[in-house]
């Protein structure tokens, strides 16, 4: 009987030689680096998606059900972390960003080892610093806590323990990376990609005889027995808080119609132009990413780790795709294997230079050739990384979208009204029912679902409405911004009819924040008597006192 070859680790050779413990060395330093400009930018307004996970967090440290509250398609793995983050560093923005700082920080060291078991100390110290740079971009909004950011981590984690599973034909560790790799679908659904990656990586495993399928169904087996665990957990605490129900619809049927709404078209469009702003941005990092992919086929010494990183790339890339919406923080999911082709690369070249006694005193130059592109790259952003200020960089980055303004007619909320007191923002704009720290008097925390070709839209206005109804809040804030609504030609302006005769019905006008080209000015006491000079703007209304 042939005995079965074992799967040969990239750190057979050592392309450049690291004294022991040396490449930790510079794992720190990256994450030093790069965690340093993180610190400079923690006090980053949130925008609207941080704002939405910040208040479900927010909602569950309360002791709230997030689907209470606050509606929406996203599963609540994000927001548990948010709240998670929030208990230990406060709940303000530098306490969101502080959370996103670590988890960052974690990942970098989880793509680190799995490069390093795949390409060597070198290997792991590229792909840590190629990520490290690329997730911190503005292009893909790396500086905010998108629910991407909280998926790397444990699909990477997960998929690392799975090669170490493999290896050790341990159950127990099949069954501790399904779970991690369930617990990347539970912070957004197109984690799922890299549980289905796992499975296919382990099947590749077992592809070359003697081929043993009554273990491969074992191994597969106790994979998904851990990755259906965080799902199943997350039911039973909804089915006991009581809004098992709202969930399942947000995150399945509704989150189904959302997903065909984008055309092919226009989803191609969005890929194209998405895409291009995102590679363009770090366009040397990406190029050293598809040089390796060839320079792995040639290379002797990696070229069996190519359908690994060939099959990961595929499967990241897939993450992005599902509703063919394409926005830029979805290609954080592609970013870790991005980083290993990368490491391909820097190891793949110096290997074949070595390989050549013409060529073996150039080993250095991939090397080399690396750090002056990943140099290139970070002083090409030299002023988002060193120079501007968070707000500065919130409104280039964001342009008229009202995050910055949130903050301060949070304030004016938070001071004239109690803990008690209901709000409700009438636009797209969660974060500021997190920074007021008042409780929303609908769970409509979104308009777009209500504007939208869906199904649904018409009845969501028609709750919406009659839960503000029902509440009769404190303050109305009615954000007029088309960027906050995203109207469509065929969108029903029923809840836009509606605002306007109950905002006059026991309520008057208190603020006013007029969003202009040189900067934004808040009105309070002329609020009633101040004419509007720009088409963004935040409108608050306060509930008069002889109302009910």
């Amino acid at each position: 009987m042939r005995k079965k070859k074992k799967h040969k680790r990239a750190a057979d050779a050592h392309p450049i030689p690291l004294p022991p413990y040396g490449s930790y060395v510079f794992l720190g330093f990256v994450i030093l680096f790069f965690g340093l400009i993180r610190i400079r930018l923690l006090s980053f307004p949130l925008e609207r998606d941080e704002g939405e996970y910040a208040y479900a967090g927010q909602l569950i440290l309360r002791g709230l059900a997030p689907y209470q509250l606050c509606y929406t398609m996203k599963l609540p793995g994000t927001a548990a972390a948010y709240a998670l983050f929030m208990a230990v560093f406060g709940q303000t923005s530098t306490g969101v960003h502080l959370g996103l700082l670590f988890v960052n920080s974690a990942a970098i060291v989880c793509v680190y080892f799995l490069a390093e078991r795949l390409f060597g100390k070198l290997g792991g110290v590229v792909a840590s610093a190629s990520f490290a740079f690329l997730s911190l971009l503005p292009s893909v909004y790396g500086f905010a806590g998108h629910a991407t950011q909280f998926v790397v981590l444990p699909a990477a984690g997960g998929i690392l323990l799975l090669l170490k599973a493999i290896e050790s034909k341990k159950l127990s560790q099949f069954f501790w990376s399904g779970v991690l790799l369930g617990l990347a679908v539970l912070m957004k659904h197109p984690g799922i990609l890299f549980l289905l990656f796992g499975i296919f990586w382990l099947a590749w495993s077992h592809w070359t005889p003697p081929r043993d399928w009554r273990r491969l169904t074992a191994q597969a087996a106790t994979l998904l027995s851990g990755s259906v665990v965080p799902f199943a957990l997350t039911c039973l605490i909804l089915l006991k808080a009581g809004v098992l129900h709202k969930f399942w619809f947000w995150t399945f049927a509704y989150a189904r119609q959302y997903g065909t709404v984008q055309t092919l078209s226009q989803g191609l469009n969005d890929l194209w132009t998405t895409g291009l702003l995102v590679v363009s941005s770090a366009a040397l990092i990406w190029a050293i990413a598809a040089v390796g992919l060839g320079l792995m086929l040639w290379d002797s010494k990696t070229r069996s780790h190519f359908p690994f990183a060939a099959g990961f790339l595929f499967f990241s890339f897939a993450a992005v795709c599902p509703g063919l919406y394409f926005r830029n923080h979805y290609f954080v999911l592609m970013l870790p294997a991005v980083a290993l082709l990368c490491a391909g690369a820097v190891t793949a070249g110096t290997n074949l230079l070595r390989g050549s006694a013409a060529a073996e005193k150039w080993a250095v130059v991939p090397v080399v050739l690396f750090l002056l592109a990943l140099g290139v790259s970070v002083l090409h952003e030299e002023e988002f990384f060193f120079e501007m200020n968070p707000v500065a960089a919130s409104r280039k980055y964001y342009s008229v979208n009202p995050f910055v303004e949130a903050l301060e007619i949070s304030d004016f909320l938070r001071a004239h009204s109690s803990i008690e007191d209901r709000v409700a923002v009438v636009g797209s704009e969660p974060e500021i029912y997190f920074y007021s720290q008042r409780l929303s008097a609908t769970g409509y925390v979104y308009m777009y679902p209500l504007m939208e070709p869906q199904p649904y839209a018409s009845t969501m206005q028609k709750e919406m409405i009659a839960e503000i109804e029902a509440t009769h809040p404190r303050f109305l804030v009615m954000v007029d911004d088309p960027l906050s609504w995203l109207h469509r030609d065929e969108s029903d302006p029923t809840i836009i009819l509606w605002f306007t005769k109950y905002a006059q019905t026991g309520y008057h006008l208190v603020g006013l924040a007029d969003m202009l080209k040189d900067g934004t000015e808040y009105h309070w006491a002329d609020a009633a008597t101040y004419q509007p000079r720009s088409p963004f703007r935040v409108f608050v209304y306060e509930r008069s006192s002889a109302a009910p």
